[in-house]
């Protein structure tokens, strides 16, 4: 509080906007009067009623009268399953919750084991709302928010092997492994000339064949690649990355009112901390909140 200001010369002290108090601004006789009385007001009632949902973005996002809430628990950084309780905790998980207290419903949270199935049931509207990473081959059935965190995904390559860049990946005769349908595999899928993608089912599978078939590279998110690298003896992760996966929120096409909202509620999450702050209580390390 500023020197000489009586703590009851307060204005916003109170009010609060989805259940977060907004900070108390000193109000100064003649110098703010105006300024922090009449703007700050209304400035805090733009922000209000733009995170408001509408009756009808409250309606497409949620038309069952729930949220359902799509997540892929094959992504350990965003989604983790207890194994007491068997419920599912994380990143991902806490956005998910925070959206339907917002638009006012309660969660389902409908689970995958991978990116490529939670991406495909978009077709089938199996959930409305789902948290994963924002490719262009998947715009076609989904409308994504902007990034709220983002993952560098690398590559790893064996004991003894003569790959030291990444540069020195995309030739002929190295094989990548990748989780088919991954955010990582959809962006070498098109970025790729010349070295070959060996794709399989999750992301452990495409850790297991490229140990089974010996493989020249795995491709996968940087931190899950340092802990593969922690088990095979001589392994090295490569320096630098190949692509950032921009994680998102998305609903199916269709929903424009819905995808308005879900991009106001993405730039509001970034900002107000909520996302920082997920990451720090879940303990996770290798993300970082997207620009």
């Amino acid at each position: 509080m500023g020197k000489g200001v009586a703590p009851d010369n307060l204005v916003l002290a109170g009010l609060k906007t989805h259940g977060r108090a907004l900070p108390a601004i000193p109000f100064i006789p003649g110098v703010n009067e105006a300024s922090t009385c009449h703007g700050v007001l209304l400035r805090a009632r733009a922000i209000f009623l733009r995170m408001t949902p509408s009756p009808s973005a409250r309606s497409e996002l949620a038309p069952t009268g729930k949220l359902r809430v799509g997540i892929n628990y094959g992504n350990f950084l965003l989604v983790s399953k207890d194994p007491a309780s068997g419920e599912y905790r994380g990143i991902a998980v806490d956005l998910g919750r925070e959206l339907g207290r917002r638009l006012g419903v309660p969660v389902e949270l409908v689970a995958f084991e991978t990116a490529g199935k939670l991406a495909d049931a978009a077709k089938a509207r199996a959930w409305d709302v789902a948290f994963l990473g924002n490719e262009p081959q998947r715009a076609g059935e989904i409308a994504f928010s902007p990034a709220y965190l983002e993952i560098e995904a690398g590559y790893l390559v064996p004991a003894g092997s003569p790959i030291r860049t990444i540069a020195d990946v995309d030739r002929k005769g190295v094989r990548i492994a990748v989780a088919v349908n991954s955010a990582y595999d959809l962006y070498l899928s098109r970025s790729l000339k010349h070295a070959t993608l060996v794709r399989v089912q999750g992301i452990q599978g495409s850790y297991d064949i490229f140990v089974k078939d010996k493989l020249e590279v795995l491709s996968g998110l940087k931190p899950r690649l340092a802990t593969d690298a922690a088990t095979l003896p001589g392994s090295r992760v490569l320096e630098g990355r190949f692509t950032a996966v921009q994680q998102s929120v998305g609903t199916p096409q269709g929903r424009p009112a819905g995808a308005k909202y879900l991009g106001e509620f993405a730039q509001d999450v970034k900002a107000s901390g909520f996302v920082a702050q997920a990451i720090a209580r879940h303990a996770v390390r290798g993300v970082s909140v997207a620009p």
